[in-house]
C-alpha cells in the first residue's frame, strides 16, 4: 500500500454544492465592483501652470540675429516646448540664409513671447551662424533642445563636406541654457 505524503482534500473531488458556491462568489464580487467604481480621473496640468492657454511663439516676422546680405533669413527647423517650466512653450527654430549655392551655415535661436506682447522675441542664441555648423536630427524634448551638429576641423576644409559631428543638448539651468555635449566630436 503506498501512503499520499499529502492528506486527502476535500476539494479534490468537486461536487455541483461547490459549483454554485463559486459561482455565487463571482456574481458578488461583480455585483459589488459594479457599484464601488474609483473617483472619474481628470487630466490636469498641476497648479500654477498656463500650458492650455499659451500657444507656442510663431517664427513668421521675427528678425533673427543672423546677416545674409541680399538674400533672407529662413526657418529650417522648428519645434516647441516648455523649456524653462514656467507653464508657456518656448519654440526653437533653425535657421539660415537663403543661399542659392552651397551649404550655408544655420543658427539655432530660443523664441519666447510674453502674454502682452505682439510678437515673439530671440531670448538666447544656442548655435550662433559664425561658427559653421550645420544642423541635424534637432528635437525639443523633455525640457531639453537636442542636435547633431555637422562641423569643419579647419578652415580648409569645403563648405560641402563637413568632416566633424558633435552631438549637443542644451537645457535651462539657473537662468541660461547650459550645453552639454552627449558625445565627443567624430569624423564623418
Amino acid at each position: 500500500m503506498q501512503y499520499s505524503a499529502v492528506p486527502e482534500l476535500a476539494h479534490t473531488h468537486t461536487r455541483p454544492i461547490h459549483w454554485v458556491a463559486t459561482a455565487t462568489a463571482v456574481a458578488g464580487v461583480v455585483a459589488l465592483s459594479s457599484v464601488l467604481q474609483p473617483a472619474s480621473a481628470t487630466a490636469a496640468q498641476p497648479s500654477g501652470t498656463r500650458a492650455e492657454s499659451a500657444p507656442a511663439p510663431a517664427t513668421t516676422g521675427v528678425t533673427f540675429p543672423v546677416e545674409c546680405g541680399p538674400v533672407r533669413a529662413v526657418v529650417v527647423k522648428k519645434a516647441s516646448g516648455d523649456l524653462d517650466g514656467d507653464g508657456r512653450p518656448e519654440t526653437v527654430a533653425v535657421v539660415h540664409c537663403d543661399a542659392p549655392m552651397g551649404t550655408p551655415p544655420d543658427g539655432v535661436y530660443v523664441l519666447t513671447q510674453a502674454a502682452d506682447a505682439k510678437k515673439p522675441r530671440v531670448v538666447a542664441t544656442l548655435v550662433d551662424p559664425k561658427d559653421r555648423l550645420t544642423v541635424t536630427d534637432f528635437a525639443v524634448r523633455a525640457g531639453a533642445v537636442t542636435a547633431t551638429l555637422l562641423g569643419y576641423s579647419s578652415p580648409d576644409v569645403p563648405s560641402c563636406c563637413p568632416d566633424l559631428k558633435n552631438g549637443a543638448k542644451w537645457q535651462w539651468r539657473d537662468g541660461a541654457f547650459i550645453r552639454s555635449t552627449p558625445s565627443q566630436a567624430l569624423g564623418v
